[in-house]
């Protein structure tokens, strides 16, 4: 989600093997055709836009029941592995897993696996008291050896996926009996980065983890009964949960849809009972339809990525014009069906460093873009010595990309769209091998330095921008808000900073967030609960 996903490597990689409606060749550039399709999709979204929709509560007071329920879904996971926190994969890990640690919506710590965690005075260390009674899917006891496998994973290179980087903190650990685990850090860690470091950790059965991409190794609330690879699962629940009275609904059917357009569809005619990860557009129309539908706090950020190390994105002058030559109400209209927020820094609203006056100061501006593009010092011809690559398996990606080649029109600056498919797209972008691209960035309602597990926040091996960084004052931004603690005037200040080095560096131009994870429901569902990170938590949800 997957934008990047949570750390979630890339969005892109999970959806650029989606299909859209239009055909085109992979590879393929073109600029006429843009414009045309521009208009058209200006056209579209202008039926579409809809008021902000509400948050699922958790589980309502009415007694649901179980049943089998029916989920259409649009990805094929990727593995099961817990620490390949990768869009594809939400949909199964909350019901597979239990972290130590979850964030009610508000990004409150509540326990799960651990019912206490205590951080030490000067902050270098945290202790962790875990839950008794419970047991992996093995039936092997949870104790404090299946922390440590999740430590040990997470901080290997080579197997720790998305939890590596958050592990670059961690010291070592120790577990001075059953119950009991200490996390030691190599400096002070500040207490909400030690918190997204408990939630993001999730248990491991050490008997299992060897195996954990083919074979679930968690405490979570479903088994895994059976899988048709490209079709579909089936989950059943775990008789021996330790969350009294779940999971609700007894069986889990998961099918997989090729296209968005067929599982809403499904949903329509009573074949499935409810859509997980489906887009914007279909969910806004399905809201006036009647259908429920639930969004979270867990957004992405759509964000505008330059290579700054290529042709005229070397000039700070013209990178820092996109901030005003992004039209974020357009994006946000045309590729999303206004469902989302417009912002001009990578937060979400519950980010502590989530500053909204910036979206009015970098507001839709060509005027002053183009006495930025004046002081550069670039000839037209230097400024329009670049691609923006586009996935062309993501229609959202290809109709904002169209609104930014159109808005460059107007101020002189005429590109080609180099859009291409699948692995081919997906290589250039994990690569750094492109000038311009868009591309979701998640964690942006965690702790801010969080940004920095998505590609081209990186501080250190950024694929993108390599090594030594070329943004030192960002790399600076990023260790202070990292040492930093308290909550008074000066961890402000450290986000302030933070911020104003993100706009003036403008190697990333965020333009909205966007809702990942979306729920549409028909109205015999009920007991959705929103998660952090918008993964499906479904165990709370049952039939009305």
């Amino acid at each position: 989600m997957i934008g990047e996903i949570h750390n979630n490597e890339e969005r892109e990689r999970d959806l650029a093997t989606r299909p859209i409606v239009t055909k085109r060749e992979s590879g393929m550039t073109y600029r006429k055709f843009g414009l045309r399709m521009l208009r058209i999709a200006v056209c579209a979204a202008a039926g579409l836009a809809i008021a902000g929709l509400a948050m699922g509560a958790t589980a309502s007071a009415q007694a649901l029941k179980g049943g089998t329920l029916r989920i259409g879904v649009l990805d094929e996971i990727a593995n099961y592995d817990p620490q390949q926190l990768s869009t594809v994969n939400f949909y199964v890990i909350k019901n597979l897993y239990d972290s130590l640690i979850e964030y009610t919506a508000d990004g409150k710590p509540v326990p799960s696996l651990a019912t206490a965690w205590k951080i030490a005075p000067d902050n270098k260390s945290v202790t962790v008291t875990l839950r008794d009674g419970v047991t992996f899917h093995s039936g092997t006891p949870f104790k404090a050896d299946g922390v440590i496998a999740a430590l040990t994973k997470g901080a290997d290179p080579a197997r720790g996926k998305n939890v590596y980087s958050t592990m670059a903190v961690v010291k070592d650990w120790t577990a001075p009996d059953d119950r009991t685990v200490t996390i030691n850090f190599k400096d002070p860690v500040p207490d909400r980065q030690i918190l997204d470091l408990l939630q993001f950790l999730i248990p491991i059965d050490p008997k299992g983890v060897e195996t954990v991409e083919t074979v679930p190794a968690g405490t979570g609330p479903y088994l895994l009964e059976s899988r048709s690879v490209g079709q579909g699962m089936k989950l059943k629940a775990n008789p021996n949960y330790w969350r009294k009275g779940e999971p609700v609904s007894k069986e889990i059917v998961f099918t997989i849809f090729s296209e968005d357009a067929a599982a809403t569809a499904a949903l329509e005619s009573g074949a499935i009972d409810m859509v997980y990860n489906g887009s914007s557009r279909s969910a806004a129309r399905l809201k006036n339809a009647g259908y429920q539908v639930f969004d979270g706090p867990g957004k992405l950020v759509q964000v505008f990525r330059i290579n700054s190390t290529r042709g005229p994105f070397r000039n700070k002058k013209f990178r820092q014009a996109f901030n005003y030559l992004m039209d974020r109400d357009g994006i946000l209209r045309v590729g999303y069906a206004g469902m989302g927020q417009v912002v001009a820094l990578p937060w979400a609203p519950a980010s502590p460093a989530f500053d909204a006056s910036y979206t009015k100061t970098y507001a839709y501006d060509l005027e002053k873009a183009k006495a930025l593009l004046k002081e550069s010092g670039l000839t037209p011809a230097e400024m329009q010595d670049w691609k923006l690559l586009v996935n062309g398996s993501d229609e959202p990606s290809v109709r904002i990309s169209q609104v930014v080649q159109a808005t460059l029109a107007q101020v002189g600056i005429k590109i080609d769209l180099d859009i291409r498919q699948g692995a081919e797209f997906v290589d250039a972008l994990l690569k750094g091998n492109f000038d311009a691209v868009f591309g979701g960035v998640g964690n942006v309602q965690k702790f801010p330095s969080r940004v920095a597990t998505n590609s081209i926040y990186r501080t250190s091996k950024n694929p993108v921008l390599k090594d030594p960084h070329p943004h030192p004052d960002y790399v600076a931004a990023i260790a202070k808000v990292d040492t930093t603690f308290g909550s008074g005037t000066d961890v402000k200040a450290s986000y302030d900073n933070l911020n104003k080095v993100l706009v003036d560096e403008s190697f990333g131009i965020p333009t909205n967030s966007y809702e990942v994870g979306l729920i549409v429901a028909s109205d015999k569902i009920g007991g959705i609960t929103p998660d952090m990170d918008n993964l499906l938590v479904a165990r709370t949800i049952g039939f009305k």
